[in-house]
């Protein structure tokens, strides 16, 4: 069955990581729904996450010692976990960021290429 066109866009797992990292390292401790949010409302509802990606990634991170976690009391007085991210972190989302901004550049060269020159280069 062919998939009809859709505004929203999946997230790719690497790329997650990197936003969620970004997310933490700029608003402080979250809870996981919150971090959601906040990556749907800066993508302008582009981006769309599920419980189903969300909550795997914050595990593997948590492993990893990206972040970590504590229970507390949401903003709606609801038992929650909230996730900081650590040192070990700060230093993964430097390394995602330059990796992330090395394979864009990457990417754009091929959508840049002139396609009668890439033919000639062959």
């Amino acid at each position: 069955m062919k998939r009809g066109h859709t505004d929203k866009a999946d997230v790719l797992q690497g790329t997650l990581i990197l936003l969620i990292l970004r997310t933490l390292a700029a608003l402080g401790p979250m809870h996981g729904y919150g971090i959601a949010r906040r990556i749907e409302q800066i993508s302008r509802d582009v981006l769309q996450l599920n419980q189903g990606t969300l909550y795997p990634a914050l595990l593997r991170m948590e492993q990893e010692g990206w972040i970590s976690s504590r229970w507390g009391t949401s903003e709606n007085n609801r038992k929650a976990k909230f996730y900081a991210i650590t040192a070990a972190g700060r230093r993964q989302l430097a390394k995602e960021t330059d990796d992330w901004r090395r394979m864009s550049s990457i990417i754009e060269r091929f959508l840049t290429i002139d396609p009668t020159l890439a033919k000639e280069e062959a």
